[in-house]
């Protein structure tokens, strides 16, 4: 930090904007626009980078004004990315240094992560990119064909094991202790060296003016700490004059910091996490807990919760706004409408949620929820096809109930 406070807030602000949406290699990457702040040793050439990051900013104001109230409403589309989510902002920096160490001799022969998905799926494709073997352990059964496959196309050794994350993210803590295997979970800080430049990024979106509140989902609790130390870095060095206030969402069914902070942060028990549409934060021993727990403080932070029912609820209220979310955003979705409810946020407060996958990794419980082929939910928003026979009069018949539905004049 002394290093960069050398130059003022003004010199940070214009270098940072001057980059954006350039092909210079290789600050056409949201994070290594970031350079500087992120890994300012490396070598330009061991840089792996897909140019990640510079995420859409997006004015939710249907679903803002519809369901909230709201009219300055926005979604940080981190998944909109190379992989489908924001582990890519991480994975270039720690893959493009043990692209480094290798090219150093140093004695890495891969690396390796536990995961639910996501972690996995950027992991082999930053490693395909640089010819880096990627090993990955990832829960049988626990997770969606679509994230399963991003490892495997992408030739990762891929170890299908017969326990939740909790109990991969043990094995690979204890393999990776045993053999020159490089870990590649959040537990380790350059993964949060390049998710902290999302903050940054929202910063630069709104023209270097603070929102008052940002809500991120969690589960291993990386990003959270990722997000507050972007803000507080920015504030430190001058860009801006003040963070905004943080909350973490967790799913109910995966929830051991929602009870750590109900217990006025009370002394800190994982929990067994239990299934959740929310895979990639069913997780009860959250690694990065503690850091959690400081950005959380020191940004007079809120943690809140979502069950499977009102999670997959306010996805499909956002689909039908024209957004096709994560269910980790819907957790985030129903955080922000429980603390507007709650008088928490007021109607006219500028709003992040940050949105952590693409919806496209989780179609099939979008399926299932608007077949309404999931037990015990009642599935309020599912919207059906309509079953209906090939001659003119049936589908006329049809069209004209709904629109008569829709429209009272027609």
């Amino acid at each position: 930090m002394d290093a960069l406070k050398k130059f003022d807030g003004q010199y940070w602000r214009s270098l940072f904007d001057s980059r954006v949406g350039k092909t210079t290699w290789p600050y056409g990457s949201g994070v290594w626009s970031k350079k500087e702040w992120v890994l300012p040793e490396i070598d330009s050439d061991d840089i792996v980078s897909a140019f990640e990051g510079n995420s859409n900013l997006f004015w939710a104001e249907r679903y803002g004004k519809q369901f909230l109230g709201m009219n300055d409403l926005w979604v940080k589309h981190c998944g909109i990315s190379h992989t489908g989510s924001f582990k890519d902002l991480g994975m270039t920096v720690l893959v493009s240094q043990v692209n480094r160490l290798r090219k150093m001799h140093k004695p890495v022969v891969g690396v390796g992560c536990a995961s639910t998905g996501d972690t996995s799926a950027a992991l082999s494709a930053y490693c395909a990119s640089a010819g880096i073997p990627s090993i990955v352990f990832l829960p049988a059964n626990k997770i969606s064909m679509a994230q399963l496959v991003q490892p495997i196309a992408n030739g990762a050794f891929v170890l299908s094991i017969d326990t939740d994350f909790d109990g991969c993210m043990q094995l690979i803590r204890e393999v990776t202790a045993e053999l020159p295997i490089y870990l590649a979970n959040s537990l380790n800080s350059l993964r949060l060296e390049g998710q902290k430049t999302a903050a940054i990024e929202i910063l630069q979106q709104f023209e270097w003016e603070v929102p008052d509140w940002v809500i991120v989902p969690g589960g291993n609790l990386g990003n959270i700490y990722a997000f507050y130390k972007g803000f507080h870095m920015c504030k430190e060095l001058g860009l801006v004059d003040r963070i905004p206030r943080l909350v973490c969402a967790q799913a109910a069914n995966a929830n051991p910091l929602y009870v750590h902070y109900k217990s006025g942060w009370k002394d800190f028990k994982p929990v067994k996490a239990n299934t959740t549409f929310a895979s990639a934060i069913q997780i009860g021993d959250p690694v990065s807990i503690d850091r959690a727990v400081f950005a959380l403080k020191k940004s007079n932070g809120i943690v809140e919760e979502a069950t499977e029912e009102e999670l997959m609820d306010a996805m499909a209220q956002a689909d039908s706004t024209g957004m096709f979310i994560c269910p980790h955003t819907g957790v985030a979705l129903t955080a922000l409408s429980k603390l507007r409810n709650a008088g928490v946020i007021a109607p006219t407060d500028r709003t992040v949620v940050v949105s952590t996958a693409h919806g496209l990794k989780f179609t099939q419980s979008k399926v299932d929820y608007h077949s309404k082929e999931i037990k015990n939910m009642e599935c309020r928003f599912a919207n059906p096809p309509v079953q209906v026979k090939a001659d003119f009069g049936s589908v006329m018949d049809v069209l004209k109930k709904y629109l008569l539905s829709k429209n009272s004049k027609f």
